[in-house]
């Protein structure tokens, strides 16, 4: 039987990001856990336009490929784990953005939210992403990761981490792996 595919979503587009240095550590980190196969989506890769489609998402009546695309990308994922940069106490435009595009391909899934920024560690985003999490009808973990005062974990081009988020991404993979598990048990 194959493990659950856990997608781990990189939420920054902006040139000279953090964003996917993170991404690639937790990622790493969640591997070496096991239990699930680890698929990045880097959304900068994705590139979405600004929300184009004419008809609404919960329709599934895409007339755009690379609405398609993503289509095909989010619905291969079992669980999410978006990880997210803070923007003026917020989400960033391209996530909500991406999260805008689908509706029924996020529906009743597993996600967990890694956040990052300055002092607060992004948790002021975390918080403003959960209620367009829960109105998707997906399943927001209570267990997520926030890293304070991020490039001081920063050396070489590559997150180093430290030992308080590398406790955080495991809680947050236990918890996404019981929930992906209660999911495909009901």
């Amino acid at each position: 039987m194959s493990n659950p595919t856990l997608q781990v979503i990189v939420a920054s587009t902006r040139p000279r990001r953090v964003g996917r240095m993170v991404a690639d550590y937790i990622g790493e980190r969640l591997a070496d856990h096991g239990g699930f196969d680890i698929e990045m989506v880097d959304l900068a890769e994705v590139s979405l336009p600004l929300l184009d489609e004419p008809h609404h998402p919960r329709l599934g009546r895409y007339e755009h490929e690379h609405t398609k695309a993503w289509s095909a990308t989010i619905s291969r994922g079992d669980a999410y784990l978006i990880v997210m940069p803070e923007y003026n106490h917020s989400f960033s435009a391209p996530l909500k953005n991406a999260l805008d595009y689908l509706n029924t391909e996020w529906r009743g899934k597993p996600v967990a939210v890694a956040s990052y920024g300055g002092i607060s560690g992004g948790t002021r985003a975390a918080a403003a992403i959960t209620e367009v999490l829960v109105t998707l009808g997906m399943i927001v973990s209570s267990v997520g990761i926030a890293i304070p005062m991020v490039q001081s974990h920063l050396a070489d081009g590559r997150f180093t981490g430290y030992p308080q988020a590398d406790h955080t991404i495991e809680a947050t993979h236990a918890a996404l792996l019981e929930l992906t598990h209660g999911r495909n048990a009901g």
